[in-house]
């Protein structure tokens, strides 16, 4: 699921889909988090361009609405804001990339999020 509006988004999908998977896009905050909520086994990962909807603060919010999903389905956030590209060891926590996100840090974001799935191809 990537959660973004407008022409920012634009090569963001792109990047995505070339990265593996399907992309589904939502323009509306909201209505992104309530269809990962919905069906979190349907998603593989949540991808949130906080710029569109208030900045990395409310990024980190919309993270926060999705609690227990978030365990079980990885999240990026990725924000201008972003001092420091974050990239945590709790499943759990979102990973944090600066806007616009080039295509190799999407990629160590991507497989650093996914790593628990990655990992488990190669057994």
């Amino acid at each position: 699921m990537l959660v973004s509006q407008g022409q920012e988004a634009a090569p963001l999908p792109h990047r995505l889909a070339g990265l593996g998977g399907k992309v589904e896009m939502a323009d509306d905050l909201f209505a992104g988090l309530e269809a990962v909520i919905e069906d979190p086994a349907g998603y593989g990962l949540c991808v949130i361009d906080c710029d569109c909807f208030g900045g990395l603060a409310a990024g980190r919010r919309a993270h926060a609405l999705l609690a227990d999903v978030a365990k079980r389905v990885p999240v990026i956030l990725l924000s201008k804001e972003c001092a420091a590209q974050e990239f945590p060891e709790n499943r759990g926590d979102a990973v944090v990339l600066r806007a616009p996100t080039s295509g190799i840090s999407l990629r160590v974001g991507f497989e650093h999020a996914l790593r628990d799935r990655l990992a488990m191809r190669l057994i």
